[in-house]
C-alpha cells in the first residue's frame, strides 16, 4: 500500500509540473484581446469610439511575422490604436520585425500614437528607433498633446508623457494650453503617475509596464510588478483613481528578464469609450 501511494504521489507531482509548464507556455505565447466598455458623460450622445492599446511588446514576434497579431489588431476596427511603451526590449539588437509590424499597423489606421518606456530609454539607440517610428507616420508624443476630431460632433485630446521611472515626464508641458472640455486620453507607460501627479484633468489613464505582475496565484493575484515590489496596487485591469478618472493597465505582450507568465495570458486591449446620462 506504502508503495502505491508514493507511486501515485510521483505521478501526480509529474503532471502537476507538467501542468504547470503548459500553462506558463499558453500565457506567455498565446495572446488574447481583451475588451473593456467605458462611459463617460463628455462623450456626446450616439457617439462611440474605440480605442485599441498594445504595451509591453518588448520586440516579441507571435508566429510568423507577427501574422496572428496583425490579424487581431486589423479585426479589431478601432478609431485609435495606442502603444504605451516598452516596444522594443533594452537589449533588442535588431528592429526589421518591429518595424514591419508597425508599418503593416499605420497602413490600416491613420490614427497610431506612442510613448516611450523605461527599455526604449535603457537602450544605446533611443532617439534613431524614434525617429525610425515618425518616419513610419507614428505620432510619438514626447510631453505633449494632439487634438483628434474622429467626426463633426467628437473630438478627444491624445496626451503622452515619457517614461516616469527614467525621469524623463514633463506633465505640465504636456497638458499646456489641453481643452479639458473634451475627452482626454493619457498615456503613461507607468501606472505610478497616478502616485507622483494628482488632479490632472485626464479621464482615462492608459498605462502598461507592470505585465500584469507577471506570475499570478489564484485568489491572491500579482506577486511583485517592476516600480511597485510585493503585491503592487496597480498591476493590472480598470481603477477609479480620482472623481470621474479611470486608470487601466494593461498586462502587455512580451515579456522581459524573466521571460515567463502565469495566470496571467499575453494580451492586447480594446476599449470602447461610449456617452453617459
Amino acid at each position: 500500500m506504502g508503495r502505491k501511494i508514493k507511486v501515485a504521489s510521483v505521478v501526480s507531482g509529474v503532471f502537476i509540473c507538467l501542468a504547470a509548464i503548459g500553462k506558463v507556455m499558453y500565457d506567455t505565447n498565446v495572446f488574447k484581446r481583451k475588451e473593456v466598455k467605458i462611459t463617460h458623460k463628455k462623450i456626446p450622445e450616439g457617439s462611440r469610439f474605440r480605442i485599441l492599446q498594445m504595451s509591453d511588446l518588448h520586440n516579441k514576434v507571435f508566429g510568423r511575422s507577427n501574422k496572428k497579431l496583425l490579424q487581431t489588431i486589423e479585426e479589431a476596427e478601432a478609431d485609435v490604436v495606442v502603444i504605451t511603451g516598452d516596444l522594443i526590449d533594452r537589449n533588442t539588437k535588431q528592429w526589421t520585425q518591429v518595424f514591419s509590424l508597425i508599418e503593416r499597423i499605420v497602413g490600416v489606421y491613420p490614427h497610431v500614437f506612442y510613448v516611450t518606456g523605461n527599455h526604449e530609454w535603457d537602450h544605446p539607440l533611443t532617439h534613431p528607433f524614434l525617429e525610425g517610428l515618425k518616419e513610419r507616420r507614428v505620432t510619438v508624443l514626447r510631453n505633449e498633446h494632439r487634438v483628434l476630431h474622429l467626426n463633426d460632433s467628437l473630438s478627444i485630446n491624445v496626451v503622452g508623457i515619457d517614461d516616469v521611472n527614467s525621469n524623463r515626464e514633463k506633465v505640465e508641458q504636456a497638458f499646456e494650453g489641453m481643452d479639458p472640455q473634451f475627452y482626454t486620453i493619457l498615456l503613461s507607460h507607468s501606472p505610478d503617475f497616478v502616485n507622483e501627479y494628482k488632479d490632472k484633468p485626464a479621464d482615462l489613464i492608459l498605462s502598461g509596464h507592470t505585465h500584469g505582475g507577471k506570475v499570478r496565484i489564484p485568489f491572491v493575484g500579482s506577486l511583485v510588478a517592476p516600480g511597485q515590489g510585493l503585491l503592487p496596487d496597480y498591476d493590472q485591469g480598470m481603477y477609479r483613481t480620482g472623481f470621474n478618472q479611470l486608470l487601466y493597465v494593461d498586462r502587455g505582450l512580451g515579456t522581459s528578464v524573466v521571460h515567463v507568465r502565469f495566470f496571467n495570458q499575453s494580451q492586447i486591449s480594446l476599449m470602447e469609450v461610449t456617452h453617459k446620462d
